[in-house]
């Protein structure tokens, strides 16, 4: 049996005697667990799924109360796919609120930046940072039912009041601007005036984007379920 086949049968690589008490079932439980993704393979395609939930996480922790996606695990995890040659391919499941500003662009920066086939569908919601995430990989969808929510940058807590602030934020929000744009097929403009939209949201400024609209603006390739992302994301591995 070759390395990659030994992989698809058991791609948790338990030990060659494991203990009757730790079975291979437990090791895939932890897996998904600690880390937020599973193997799966179709024939001798292999892909790993990865989930993004909640918000976020940046050089601060979170309540323990708060769903989190941890960067530190994320992206050597991200490396280990890239470079891992069993692994042919990366879906990511998008469900977030956003969170950390500069450790979501670090994500969405490796995957953008990944050799191998990686799509990318948004369930749920993919608000804020969501959105450079979602677009990062090179095939993105979104489901009917789920929305995606484009504001600009902000900040809760102690803000001193001048104008070099200001010049950070607008900065900031060049960065993610151009990312976006640069991996989507929406102009500048047009998600310029998205997320600079008073007229939608009660609370703040921004625009809401369901599933086809998200579409229909350029933002995502296509509205689709989990057949579909993952249908695509294996005809890539083919070609």
């Amino acid at each position: 049996m070759s390395e990659k086949e030994e992989y698809i049968k058991n791609p948790c690589e338990p030990e060659e005697n494991p203990p009757e008490d730790s079975p291979i079932e437990e090791k895939r439980f932890e897996e998904i667990e600690n880390a937020g993704s599973i193997i799966a393979a179709r024939g001798d395609k292999v892909i790993h799924c990865l989930t993004v939930i909640g918000q976020i996480e940046g050089h601060y922790l979170l309540p323990q109360n708060s769903k989190s996606t941890k960067y530190e695990h994320v992206i050597p995890l991200l490396v280990s796919i890239d470079e891992d040659p069993r692994i042919d391919g990366l879906l990511i499941l998008l469900n977030t609120v956003g969170g950390d500003v500069e450790a979501g662009l670090a994500i969405a920066e490796l995957i953008s930046g990944m050799r191998k086939p990686t799509v990318s569908i948004v369930l749920g919601g993919g608000h804020s940072i969501g959105i450079p995430l979602a677009v990062a990989a090179k095939k993105s969808f979104i489901a009917k039912s789920a929305s995606m929510t484009a504001h600009p940058v902000r900040s809760t807590g102690l803000t001193i009041g001048v104008p070099q602030t200001f010049e950070y934020y607008q900065r900031m929000q060049d960065r993610i601007t151009n990312f976006v744009v640069d991996n989507s097929n929406i102009s500048r403009e047009d998600y310029t005036g998205l997320i600079m939209n008073t007229g939608e949201l009660v609370m703040d400024i921004g625009t809401i984007l369901d599933g086809q609209r998200a579409v229909d603006v350029g933002l995502i390739d296509s509205v689709g379920t989990l057949t579909e992302a993952v249908d695509c994301l294996y005809s890539m591995i083919g070609e």
